[in-house]
């Protein structure tokens, strides 16, 4: 089962996944082969799913992101579950409750693409589009 220390462990690596055991171990006051053997126990148990990058997306020539709420359509949902991978421009998809079925984190390079994107979806259903801001 997790323990505290297993807690504090998450904690550092959901900030920093690229740090060496030796790392983890100074901040935490383990030793390196016992926090290789915590973060293996958690891989095993699959508390630990998959590691990333965050990507500064501006950086990239991507200026806008936006949440997209979809309505899909009676009998499109099956389908649009299928192609949803197909839209590069979607980074995080999820089934949701409420008058929507799907929400969606997009980004593209300006307002044009938005419109391009949206006008793809809307052949499924009706949407809603929120600018994001900022991250906080």
């Amino acid at each position: 089962m997790i323990d505290a220390i297993d807690n504090q462990l998450l904690d550092i690596l959901k900030n920093n996944s690229r740090l060496s055991f030796a790392d983890l171990g100074r901040t935490i006051n383990l030793s390196p082969s016992s926090v290789r053997e915590r973060v293996q126990k958690m891989e095993d148990l699959g508390v630990i799913q998959k590691y990333g990058i965050q990507i500064d997306n501006r950086k990239l020539g991507y200026d806008l992101e936006a949440f997209i709420l979809l309505k899909v359509f009676p009998g499109q949902l099956a389908n649009i579950l299928k192609i949803i991978k197909d839209f590069p421009e979607i980074k995080e998809a999820h089934r949701i409750t409420g008058n929507q079925n799907i929400h969606l984190k997009v980004v593209v390079k300006n307002q044009t693409a938005l419109q391009e994107l949206l006008d793809r979806l809307m052949i499924h259903g009706d949407t809603n589009t929120f600018l994001i801001l900022s991250e906080i």
